[in-house]
């Protein structure tokens, strides 16, 4: 808006001024033309006073903005009250274009509100209706609920006396068998108390026959508990002379048990050295034959001129074997 602004304040040339009034005076003939033709419109249709003086009033704003910018534009050459006009008129119809869509908005939502409306109005008739339906229903069961509740009062009525003459009768048939039952416990209890009594009798006379065992064996215990004690004492003697023979048994036992281990290892301990001994003795056997083969074979030591003189022997036992022969 600025730069349009500085730009129509800046100073025109005079052939730009011509031209630019020319076209304002061809707008203004223009606008006479139409408002002429308008006039004869509105003549034909009176129906549209209202917007003859809509159109009116907006052909006198034109004409006095277009006398404004001719002034404007005689005196110091330029056309800013135009724009500045243009601006306004810009935003006067963007503000109106704005008010008519939220006001479009809201005659969408109050159209929308009056259907909820409606529909609302409709459920809660088509409700009330139901519930109509149901009062007259229940009013229906409440009469026939009624009719049923009498008859019935009427039936539990005498079905009631009914049972009240029948339990009289069951209890006067009752009080008469309860009268015979206390008749008949009545004597149950004279002979239960007579029978009470003779029992009592020789309880008491079993008591004091108990009484009198009971002294006897008292007495008996005592006896019997001192003689257990004099017993006792006796267990306890020999029980201690006992214990001093088992000991000194024991003692013996475990001096002969050392012996008789002492003298099983001497024994085993001489088999031992007799087996090891044996042992040693053969192999001392089997060494030294192994060592007198070695010698004999070798020839050392004693066996060194063994060979020589076996050889001789064998020769001269050769000799003296064909002398025999020669002279047989």
């Amino acid at each position: 808006m600025t730069s349009r602004s500085e730009v129509g304040a800046r100073r025109l040339s005079t052939d730009q001024l011509t031209e630019l009034g020319e076209q304002i005076k061809d707008v203004a003939a223009d606008l006479k033309r139409s408002s002429q033709l308008l006039n004869t419109s509105l003549k034909q249709n009176p129906l549209a006073s209202d917007s003859f003086a809509k159109v009116q009033m907006d052909r006198q704003f034109a004409s006095d903005v277009i006398n404004e910018t001719l002034n404007e534009l005689h005196s110091s050459r330029t056309f800013q009250t135009m724009l500045d006009v243009i601006e306004r008129e810009k935003k006067k119809k963007i503000n109106m274009q704005n008010a008519i869509i939220r006001e479009e908005e809201g005659r969408r939502k109050i159209k929308a509100l009056r259907n909820q409306l409606q529909n609302l109005q409709m459920e809660k008739e088509a409700e009330q209706q139901n519930k109509d339906e149901m009062i007259a229903h229940l009013k229906d069961q409440v009469q026939e609920m009624k009719a049923k509740t009498s008859t019935e009062g009427k039936y539990m009525k005498k079905n009631a006396e009914l049972q009240v003459q029948q339990t009289q009768k069951k209890c006067t048939e009752e009080e008469s068998k309860l009268k015979e039952e206390v008749q008949l416990l009545k004597s149950k209890i004279d002979q239960e108390i007579r029978i009470h009594l003779e029992i009592e009798r020789f309880l008491r006379q079993n008591q004091a026959d108990l009484e009198e065992k009971l002294e006897l064996w008292m007495e008996k215990y005592d006896k019997d508990i001192e003689g257990k004690q004099n017993e006792l004492i006796s267990l306890k003697a020999s029980k201690t002379s006992n214990l001093q023979r088992l000991r000194e048994d024991s003692e013996k036992y475990l001096t002969y048990e050392r012996v008789i281990i002492e003298d099983r290892l001497e024994r085993e301990n001489e088999c031992k050295r007799r087996t090891q001994e044996e042992r040693e003795f053969r192999s001392i056997i089997k060494l030294q034959s192994w060592w007198r083969g070695v010698m004999v074979r070798r020839e050392i030591g004693i066996y060194k001129n063994l060979k020589k003189k076996v050889e001789s022997k064998g020769k001269a036992k050769g000799k003296g074997k064909e002398k025999d022969k020669k002279k047989k």
